[in-house]
């Protein structure tokens, strides 16, 4: 996986990308796995020099690689894929008057959850597999990914308001979906925000993603398990409550009366009298496609004295 976080030291890659030509040789290769150059110079109808141009671009920018190989004919320049993601993180824009911060996924404050479930770090399963029991294990602090079938995490937010600061608005955003025996792109859940308590709206996971692997998600990780979420942004703020900004509910934080004393308890539930019961999955910096944990944004406005 290539991750570009600089837009200015990847104009190379952006600038091999902007041809036809070599999408079409991408594109090949990512169906023949590797081919010579004679077989690419049939397939895209273009002659062994043009290829051999197009080919060095894209290994300047370690988009390919070529090795060479002793065959019947002679020397042979083999192609083949060097990389077959890449993600492109531009950042989060400063926001001025704003608290950020990122809790891992194991760092939650209270749970009450029915198999199907799981937690592990990026290395290894935390115990065993449909025991919510290891969801009380001291190594479920290094958790990058946990799944249940109904029921509730919860997480504590730290409030760092000041007396004279009031929250003006508060952005949580997690990779989620669905929980799934296995994987079904099609398994609809209902998944209800509450902040402290109050059912501040859901929203419905399409599914549980196993189509494709996760980009960050480990190589040990079982294919037919969990690869991957969508990314959601969850806001509230005077005008009421939004993910990806539509409006889910009216709830506004005047009505969660938060202020610099307030405790803030974020929890993710399942409910059993919901109508799509199709669990939640929770991935980390270490699973999914997105390096971050659950991210919180605590916008404010400064009171004069």
């Amino acid at each position: 996986m290539i991750h570009i976080t600089n837009l200015k030291d990847s104009l190379p890659l952006f600038k091999a990308l902007s041809s036809d030509v070599r999408i079409n040789i991408i594109d090949i290769l990512s169906q023949y796995k590797q081919l010579n150059m004679n077989e690419l110079s049939e397939k895209l109808d273009l002659t062994n020099g043009a290829v051999t141009m197009h080919i060095k671009k894209l290994e300047e920018c370690g988009l390919i690689k070529t090795t060479n190989l002793t065959g019947k004919h002679g020397l042979q320049k083999i192609c083949s894929l060097h990389e077959d993601k890449f993600v492109i993180d531009i950042g989060k824009q400063d926001v001025d008057n704003s608290y950020d911060i990122n809790l891992s996924i194991g760092h939650y404050s209270n749970y009450d959850i029915t198999p199907t479930c799981g937690i592990a770090t990026k290395d290894k399963l935390i115990g065993e597999v449909d025991n919510p029991n290891y969801f009380a294990d001291p190594e479920r602090i290094n958790a990058d990914i946990l799944w249940f079938t109904k029921g509730y995490i919860e997480y504590r937010i730290p409030n760092y308001l000041k007396p004279n600061e009031t929250l003006s608005e508060l952005q949580i955003s997690m990779e989620i979906s669905s929980e799934a025996p296995g994987v079904c792109s099609v398994w609809p859940s209902d998944i209800h925000f509450y902040i402290n308590n109050l059912n501040i709206g859901s929203w419905t996971s399409p599914g549980d993603f196993g189509d494709s692997k996760g980009i960050l998600t480990p190589i040990w990780w079982n294919p037919n398990w969990n690869q991957y979420g969508l990314l959601k942004l969850l806001s509230i703020n005077s005008y009421g409550t939004f993910i990806d900004g539509m409006k889910i509910s009216d709830v506004t934080l005047e009505d969660l009366e938060l202020n610099y004393k307030s405790d803030i308890q974020f929890k993710l539930a399942v409910p059993e009298d919901t109508k799509h019961v199709g669990g939640l999955t929770i991935f980390g910096k270490n699973f999914g496609n997105y390096n971050q944990g659950i991210s919180v944004r605590l916008i404010y406005n400064s009171l004069t004295q």
